[in-house]
């Protein structure tokens, strides 16, 4: 092949240049200061990660300067938003820090407003701090490439790589420009892992041309666990997929209606509805968890559920109700511009004044993901001062593979983070990280030639298989010989809606659907094989249909091994109605061989730290 091979050494490489990576590129700059920081993003972190389009609040500040929360605070919101499966030590160590991030951000220009009255940060909501967010992004990504030694642009990081001597050490990892299609093998020290979570592994609601507009990023293509997953490494929480309540069609946020400008949802007959399914819900979950405050996010989304299957639909956000001054009304248009024009667009395509009439309200399709309001992720070491022993083998934020740390949608069991919570995050890892490497001295990671000769090979197969099969064309886009990427997300999205619980069967799944989802699951891993790639951004795609389908199955299996239905709202076990706290109170783990394609599913103790 006549594919440029690229070395890149580093200290410490960080794989993706979102809030997660460029926290990690950042504080490793900051202990670090002579090393080598190399930072690989397959976007540009000017405008990459779940923040690209911007934000209008940031959702995780305590504001401990002005005695508003305390960390223990937080830990008690994120264990009943969860209903009580968090990792305490870790929600602890992010939410002790947090406000120091904050604080940076402003020192680096980001405009936060302010109560008039008090002079402190204008609140949304109890853990909400409102923002003028266009430029969030940029003004984070500034700092970290003044952190970084090298940032590169533009670099699909495909794989990871182990050490030739110590199987279960990383080496680093390997990728190609979707510019140049130049390969590329980044050998380092340490390795932090900060990509996104996973968008479009579920069928979205939106279809054909608007296919795009999704709530998480679309382009988040689950290699926070694609990635890490064929290392060995141990992950948890898979099955803790979100789904989020949103503005029918555009997917615009919710949060600033109901917390800032204390809008409500009706059915379609003006009535509130979430106390009228109260004791179904305690029916199922027990009254401990219904009693938790605020209302678990789930299980308001189970109502809404409820609701619409009772025949009460469509629900509604009372927008007209709240809308009584220009300054409601120039925020509730701006929570949408910030961040999610698209929802704005909808206003004005559907002839709908906000305040005149109302707007739909639905639940998305499921996302899985670490940084948001669940917990999905990699299965890490905690901070040394609080976490239980069985929660600490290493370094704070190492992962079960020795070199490997993580942070924001990478990092298992530790939800409600958003974006300054994973900055935090890879603040805390790249911390750790660079003590790693100080620690390592001389005992560096060796790569195996030949693992990278075999890798090469792979990455770049979907471009010959395209190149030789192309005029075997039948009709349109269809080949005998090959899988356009294209087609492949269309499969897993179908196949994953209907028996993994997808918005088309309510969120419920059982575990006949999910055998038979596991089934086909396999035939489409097969298949992946042939994928046929025209051109570089193809070939993207099909290295991001394979994090997302390697992601698809972890979720299907955890979705097996939860017997209950612990988060009624994010889905459904039908043959395991009912919260079930004697055997489940537990996290999920699983680890996975990438020689045999066996998984080893367990189960990992909850530790309650905080009162």
């Amino acid at each position: 092949m006549g594919i440029k091979t690229k070395f890149v050494d580093s200290d410490i490489l960080v794989i993706g240049g979102g809030f997660g990576g460029c926290g990690a590129a950042y504080e490793s700059r900051y202990w670090g200061r002579d090393l080598n920081i190399v930072l690989v993003e397959k976007a540009n972190i000017e405008r990459s990660g779940a923040v690209a389009h911007g934000l209008s609040a940031i959702n995780c500040y305590m504001g401990m300067r002005w005695n508003e929360n305390q960390p223990e605070d937080h830990v008690r919101y994120a264990r009943g938003d969860l209903l009580g499966i968090v990792r305490e030590d870790i929600v602890y160590d992010n939410a002790r820090h947090v406000d120091s991030t904050v604080h940076k951000f402003e020192e680096w220009g980001l405009p936060i407003m302010k109560d008039e009255k008090t002079g402190h940060y204008l609140r949304e909501g109890k853990w909400q701090i409102m923002i003028h967010g266009e430029s969030y992004k940029p003004i984070i990504a500034e700092a970290a490439r003044k952190a970084a030694s090298e940032v590169y642009n533009r670099i699909m990081v495909t794989h990871l790589l182990m050490d030739k001597t110590k199987p279960n050490r990383v080496a680093g990892a390997v990728g190609f420009s979707v510019r140049s299609g130049d390969f590329y093998v980044f050998r380092a020290k340490a390795v932090i892992v900060g990509a996104g979570g996973a968008s479009h592994i579920y069928r979205p609601r939106a279809i054909g041309e608007g296919t795009g507009r999704t709530w998480y990023a679309p382009w988040s293509s689950a290699s926070a666990y694609g990635l890490l997953i064929p290392t060995g490494a141990k992950m948890t929480q898979m099955e803790n997929r979100i789904v989020l309540a949103r503005f029918k069609d555009g997917y615009g946020p919710v949060g600033a209606w109901f917390l800032l400008l204390k809008s409500v949802a009706t059915n379609a007959y003006g009535e509130q509805y979430e106390s009228k399914w109260l004791e179904h819900t305690k029916a199922i979950v027990g009254e401990k968890y219904t009693n938790s405050q605020p209302f678990p996010t789930c299980l308001r989304n189970h109502a809404m559920l409820e609701e619409m299957k009772a025949g009460n639909g469509p629900i509604y956000m009372q927008t007209q109700r709240v809308l009584d001054t220009a300054e409601k009304e120039e925020i509730g248009w701006e929570d949408f511009l910030d961040m999610t024009i698209g929802q704005a667009v909808v206003w004005a395509s559907q002839n709908i004044d906000p305040r005149e009439k109302p707007s739909e309200l639905i639940t998305s399709e499921p996302y899985v993901m670490g940084s948001h309001a669940t917990c999905s992720g990699a299965w890490a070491s905690g901070p040394e001062d609080c976490a239980p022993d069985d929660y600490q083998w290493g370094y704070n934020r190492m992962t079960t593979v020795e070199g490997l740390f993580g942070a924001g949608d990478t990092m298992g069991g530790a939800p409600h983070k958003f974006s300054s919570g994973s900055f935090t995050e890879g603040r805390l890892a790249g911390k750790s990280a660079v003590r790693y490497v100080r620690d390592l001295k001389g005992d560096q990671p060796q790569l195996d030639d030949n693992e990278v000769d075999s890798l090469k090979q792979a990455v770049f197969k979907p471009l010959e298989n395209y190149k030789l099969g192309r005029n075997e064309i039948v009709a349109g886009t269809v080949s005998p010989s090959y899988l356009l990427p294209l087609h492949g997300l269309q499969r897993l999205e179908k196949l994953m809606d209907e028996y993994v619980g997808g918005y088309s069967t309510f969120y419920v799944t059982s575990k006949p659907l999910l055998d038979r989802g596991l089934e086909l699951l396999a035939m489409l891993r097969e298949d992946l094989d042939r994928l046929g790639a025209e051109d570089l951004h193809q070939l993207q795609r099909a290295w991001e249909l394979h994090h997302r389908v390697l992601t698809a199955e972890s979720v299907t299996r955890h979705t097996l091994f939860r017997e209950e239905t612990r988060w009624p709202g994010y889905y459904y076990r039908a043959d395991h109605p009912k919260l079930d706290d004697t055997n489940w109170h537990v996290f999920t783990a699983s680890e996975y061989d990438a020689k045999t394609g066996d998984w080893r599913m367990s189960k990992l103790p909850v530790h309650h730290i905080i009162k």
